[in-house]
């Protein structure tokens, strides 16, 4: 069941799926719309579940699910991917790639694969300080607390 984000609870799984480019304004209301039909339908034989998304900086895709009542398994898990996959293949995006580094340049949000990351840090065109989005939280507190952080505070900070 598709609740308000506010009602999630803190310990809820979330995937954040990154989009390769910013997606387009005329694709973001249809794009979600999708994600708001797949949560909705998303284990909708089960009234205990509860799921949310937020659709970030025309860029980010991110679902949340509370499964302390209604346990994810295998199936509904393949049924997200699945779906992001679809989205993925329809856009001409790539979401799956957890190898990369999305980061804000001024109001802009890059991305970057792994390697050309480190060049940007190597060659100092991002310090310290530049906000990055890790895309690995896998709770909602830690999404809250821990997603838009300066690259110090950060795993990438081993790169510095």
């Amino acid at each position: 069941m598709l609740v308000d984000y506010s009602s999630i609870p803190d310990n809820s799984k979330v995937w954040i799926y990154p989009s390769s480019r910013k997606f387009y304004p005329n694709e973001i209301e249809v794009i979600e719309e999708k994600v708001k039909a797949f949560v909705e339908s998303w284990k909708s034989d089960d009234e205990s579940f509860k799921a949310s998304y937020k659709f970030l900086y025309n860029r980010f895709i991110v679902l949340f699910a509370d499964d302390e009542d209604s346990a994810l398994n295998n199936t509904d898990i393949d049924a997200s991917v699945s779906f992001i996959i679809a989205l993925q293949n329809e856009y001409k995006v790539e979401l799956l790639d957890k190898m990369n580094a999305c980061f804000k340049q001024g109001e802009f949000v890059q991305y970057k694969d792994l390697k050309d990351f480190k060049k940007l840090i190597k060659n100092r065109a991002v310090t310290a300080k530049t906000i990055i989005f890790d895309n690995l939280v896998t709770s909602k507190q830690d999404f809250d607390s821990f997603w838009e952080i300066p690259i110090e505070e950060s795993w990438y900070s081993r790169f510095l």
